[in-house]
């Protein structure tokens, strides 16, 4: 090794750490970031569906129409459970048609490093849940119990 090519490499992270690996890093971090949040918003969005699509119109199911979904209990669960889940969200629609709910909402995020042009990006999320009659029973593998004691 020739004495005066010592430190070169030194010299060449200085120079390639602030130019290609710290950026790398902080659009990395902004990508890891709306990944979870979009995934989060997506998560509530189905159980607000899920919920909502568990609003039975009691007046319709006594006059014998059967099972019907109460279109505006719906829509109050569904904003009250992605506020619960996600208060950034927002309800953008509750539609009902028949026996299937369909919720979408949105949130805004910030980027926590700004590394994109954009300060924030506007996420979306859609799920749909239906109205299934049924009842939850035990599992029919477990033994029934033969006496007391």
């Amino acid at each position: 090794m020739i004495r005066n090519e010592r430190g070169q490499v030194l010299a060449f992270f200085a120079v390639l750490l602030p130019i290609v690996l710290l950026p790398l890093a902080a659009y990395a971090i902004d990508a890891a970031f709306v990944t979870t949040r979009a995934a989060g918003l997506q998560e509530a969005v189905a159980q607000a569906a899920e919920a909502a699509a568990q609003q039975v119109d009691i007046s319709a199911l006594r006059s014998g129409s059967g099972l019907v979904i109460d279109a505006s209990s719906a829509r109050a669960v569904a904003t009250q459970a992605i506020g619960a889940s996600d208060p950034g969200a927002s309800v953008e629609s509750v539609v009902v048609v028949g026996d299937v709910v369909t919720v979408t909402a949105g949130e805004v995020v910030r980027l926590p490093f700004n590394f994109l042009p954009v300060p924030a990006v506007r996420l979306d999320a859609r799920a749909s849940a239906r109205l299934v009659p049924g009842y939850d029973n035990p599992s029919s593998r477990l033994p029934l119990p033969t006496r007391t004691f």
